[in-house]
């Protein structure tokens, strides 16, 4: 989902795009306990975007309660990135796990009022302006250069370009689902992963995001019981060749 860039969660441990499913104004995906997950981002622009990204209202570069003004990533043009987790250094992550909301990393860090949302504010460039000089043999007066814009603020990068800057601030909503007698699902501080960050500049268009993406998540169970997922919809089994069997002949009528 996204209009100048793309969201999708991925199941890491096999591979799947968690399916989207819209309920009362949000976008809701169903994790699984213990499993490994990223977030997708795929910059649609032809231009770069930054992309301030936050995980049950934590920021997940810095660690800190999620506001605009933080750290984000870089995405080049038409460039696709997953971040797989809570960045730990330069050179390093912790998984991104889900798991029973008391387990979760805002959980143990005081932050509970969060849990079970993605979001990603989006920030267009600004773009730098480039003096003119008159040709030598005009006679006119060498009008003076453009005004410059402001200095570019550093950043930070990842292995396919984390890159920071700053700009607003964000503010949470109440879930507009009824609540769930089971623990929700939050996400976890996993093991240590190699991802090696580089530092970069990257000036915001404007102070607001040009777009911001929410995503909700929880267990299945726990949307099937908000009445998000239909149980009849879920499929617990697929055959990808349904029309296939053992070959034979006309059938008698």
């Amino acid at each position: 989902m996204g209009g100048i860039a793309e969201v999708t969660v991925i199941d890491r441990d096999d591979g799947a795009r968690l399916p989207l499913h819209y309920f009362r104004g949000e976008y809701w995906v169903p994790g699984r306990p213990g499993a490994k997950y990223a977030i997708e981002i795929r910059n649609r622009m032809g231009e770069r975007l930054l992309a301030v990204t936050s995980v049950d209202g934590v920021n997940v570069i810095s660690g800190d309660t999620a506001s605009w003004n933080q750290s984000g990533y870089v995405l080049d043009a038409g460039e696709r990135f997953s971040i797989t987790g809570w960045r730990k250094s330069s050179s390093e992550v912790a998984a991104f796990t889900f798991t029973a909301s008391p387990n979760s990393y805002a959980a143990r860090t005081g932050r509970s009022g969060n849990i079970g949302v993605i979001g990603v504010a989006l920030f267009r460039e600004k773009q730098r302006q480039i003096a003119y000089v008159a040709p030598e043999v005009s006679q006119a007066p060498v009008p003076p250069p453009y005004e410059p814009g402001a200095p570019q603020a550093p950043g930070t990068s990842a292995l396919s370009r984390d890159r920071a800057a700053s700009s607003g601030r964000s503010s949470s909503e109440h879930s507009t689902a009824e609540a769930v007698t089971r623990p929700k699902l939050g996400t976890g501080h996993g093991s240590r992963e190699s991802s090696f960050v580089v530092n970069v500049e990257f000036e915001r268009l404007q102070a607001r995001p040009n777009e911001v993406i929410r995503i909700r998540y929880d267990s299945l169970d726990n949307l099937v019981a908000m009445g998000i997922i239909e149980p009849h919809s879920i499929i617990l089994s697929a055959d990808p060749f349904p029309g296939s069997a053992e070959p034979g002949y006309v059938p008698d009528p």
